[in-house]
């Protein structure tokens, strides 16, 4: 003898005794599920406009950056232009003046050159890192292979 056929689980009324059809478990669940479903999208699209306007901001915040720098680096090369035309003034001849200028600059290029290779040189590797993988390999290797 079979079992009887099972009784859909349903949710009770609560609208206070209008008739209102009992929903079944599975209704119930789809809603919730569309209702999440409806909730994630929304936060997703919220966190898109949210990151684009951010995005934008930044954009905008680095171009004028790169704008400042552009400004700086023609004051400096001015300056240098000035630098070089007040050593004429002070009776050095023209070519020499701007020699000076460029043997200066030059020795500023190699002194920051050496100070940049040498804080290169003290750059290591990740060696807790390194440690810790080749610790983690041979406790793996002692382990063997695992029976299931």
């Amino acid at each position: 003898m079979s079992a009887p056929p099972p009784t859909p689980v349903t949710a009770p009324a609560t609208t206070g005794g209008a008739d209102v059809p009992e929903r079944t478990l599975g209704q119930l669940v789809a809603d919730a599920s569309r209702d999440l479903s409806a909730i994630v999208r929304s936060e997703v699209a919220l966190a898109k406009a949210e990151v684009k306007a951010e995005v934008k901001t930044a954009g905008l915040g680095a171009a004028m950056f790169g704008a400042a720098a552009l400004f700086g680096l023609l004051a400096l090369v001015m300056l240098l232009i000035a630098a070089a035309f007040g050593l004429v003034a002070l009776g050095l001849a023209g070519w020499a003046a701007f020699l000076v200028v460029a043997v200066v600059l030059l020795v500023l290029a190699g002194l920051l050159a050496l100070v940049g290779k040498s804080r290169l040189s003290k750059v290591t590797g990740p060696e807790r890192t390194v440690r810790t993988t080749k610790e983690t390999i041979a406790t793996l290797k002692a382990a063997g292979p695992h029976s299931t």
